[in-house]
């Protein structure tokens, strides 16, 4: 996925290297294929798709099934304790976070537990290894911070039910409603809420836009012998705030990318938001949420906006002739289903 021209990580030749090294070394081989596809200055020639199929190590595909249990490491959430720690172990984090998503298992109302925080480092945590603290925030859009710098042992995460962790995306086109994963891409979704604390999103946008063409069917299915494109089959943007600091953010579950996708380019800020779904890009990016499927529509009518030809690294692109600016709100359930029933605060 190409960034814009004017990106200075667009000139660099590490993906090359990349490619030479893993040529001598096979214990590379896999990372070595899969950074030519996430460094953003690549293309996606069909030479490069096809041979972009490792498993991505630890970059594992449960995310497919929205079985995630990441959480943030020299990270402690504070908020009101449901389970108290130094009286319930565990032996990885995994299973802590899967204890506080046994107790926010409901089609609706609230989790009775929304964070976890888990000391698992056996010689700095000392006599509270394995402890696993199960809390309620009062916001989990805002959770309580206690600690966090490489000092702090514990490693906490955040959990969304079905129907919340829901943002809204607006553009004067509409509103994209997508759902965070926070399971899946802490780190992520924790920039994505930072967004949200500054109530605005200036310099936040959309400036890239292509359309299913004929490649893709209305549900995103590749049609049979179809080119991969151009055009893609995507919307691309931008989520940095003008007056904030970027800081790049971590590879984290690279599931498939499906129609609704929501993933970075590289390590942020840009991002994409698929309208196809793309197998062969061969779990290369991190997927921080998904659009909402009635909303869909939307993204489809930024896709047909006005563009211009552009050439990035020799791919062929669709520049919008007018960006569409976008900001970040929250949204609360008020009831029902994930994809019905959302508000604005």
């Amino acid at each position: 996925m190409p960034r814009r021209n004017n990106d200075p990580e667009a000139t660099t030749t590490g993906s090359t290297f990349v490619l030479l090294c893993s040529a001598l070394i096979s214990c590379l081989l896999v990372y070595g294929v899969l950074s030519v596809v996430l460094r953003p200055s690549d293309l996606y020639t069909s030479s490069t798709l096809e041979l972009a199929q490792g498993d991505g190590g630890d970059r594992d595909s449960r995310g497919e099934n929205g079985e995630c249990c990441k959480g943030v490491e020299n990270l402690e959430l504070w908020g009101a304790a449901v389970k108290w720690g130094s009286e319930f172990k565990f032996n990885t984090s995994d299973e802590c976070c899967k204890a506080c998503k046994a107790m926010c298992t409901g089609n609706d109302g609230p989790c009775l537990c929304d964070t976890w925080v888990f000391c698992g480092n056996q010689e700095t945590c000392g006599s509270k290894f394995g402890e696993c603290w199960l809390k309620k925030q009062k916001d989990t859009y805002a959770p309580d911070r206690q600690e966090s710098d490489h000092t702090v042992s514990w490693t906490s995460g955040i959990i969304f039910g079905k129907g919340e962790g829901i943002i809204g995306m607006k553009t004067k086109y509409g509103t994209l409603h997508i759902k965070l994963f926070p399971d899946c891409a802490p780190h992520s979704v924790a920039y994505i809420l930072e967004l949200l604390k500054l109530r605005h999103c200036a310099g936040c946008e959309f400036y890239r836009a292509e359309s299913r063409g004929e490649s893709w069917d209305l549900e995103g299915n590749h049609i049979d012998k179809a080119p991969y494109g151009p055009p893609f089959a995507l919307i691309q943007g931008t989520l940095e705030a003008v007056g904030t600091t970027f800081n790049k953010i971590p590879t984290e579950v690279c599931p498939t990318i499906k129609r609704g996708s929501v993933a970075w380019i590289g390590s942020g800020p840009e991002f994409f938001i698929s309208l196809a779904n793309h197998q062969e890009w061969r779990k290369a990016y991190t997927v921080f949420g998904s659009v909402l499927p009635e909303d869909m529509k939307i993204a489809e009518k930024i896709a047909l906006l006005p563009t211009v030809p552009d050439v990035w690294k020799n791919i062929n692109v669709s520049i919008l002739e007018q960006p569409v600016p976008l900001s970040l709100q929250r949204f609360e359930r008020s009831h029902g289903d994930l994809g019905t029933s959302v508000k604005s605060d």
